[in-house]
């Protein structure tokens, strides 16, 4: 799978682990920055990786900063895309199964580091139920313009 990733330097740590994780598994990743923990103004970083997932360039997206926050704010701005905070696994699950999710942000300050490995192996695997959802994600789209 092509998957998108960026982060502020907030989330610089565990985006470095999760590409590495991601390329193990034999996804092909896309780096959009930031590059240190130097400070760094989000959404410089951020609105790229979404920016990809709605052009079709990546499948999905990664975004990481200290809460998850600004970053879904940022990347849920572009059209077509759908990013959920992830907080634990159950909470990546849901955003897949209800939301169709093909961003996920995640706070570095709130998510142990034990538990990254899950959370993705979650995010990455878990299939859009449809049903009701679909009829969710319609009337998203419509209230957006899409």
């Amino acid at each position: 799978m092509k998957i998108a990733i960026g982060s502020d330097h907030a989330g610089f740590r565990y985006k470095e682990k999760i590409k590495e994780l991601l390329i193990q598994l034999g996804h092909e990743v896309h780096d959009f920055g930031t590059d240190s923990e130097v400070s760094v103004d989000y959404p410089l970083f951020i609105r790229p990786v979404a920016e990809a997932v709605s052009r079709g360039d990546a499948e999905r997206g990664i975004v990481l900063g200290g809460s998850g926050n600004g970053e879904a704010i940022v990347a849920n701005r572009v059209r077509g895309v759908r990013c959920t905070i992830g907080w634990n696994v159950e909470s990546v699950r849901l955003g897949r199964a209800h939301n169709d999710s093909n961003v996920l942000s995640l706070g570095e300050r709130f998510v142990a580091e034990g538990d990254l490995m899950a959370m993705l192996d979650m995010w990455l695997s878990t299939p859009f139920e449809g049903g009701r959802h679909q009829r969710r994600i319609e009337l998203i789209d419509a209230v957006d313009g899409a």
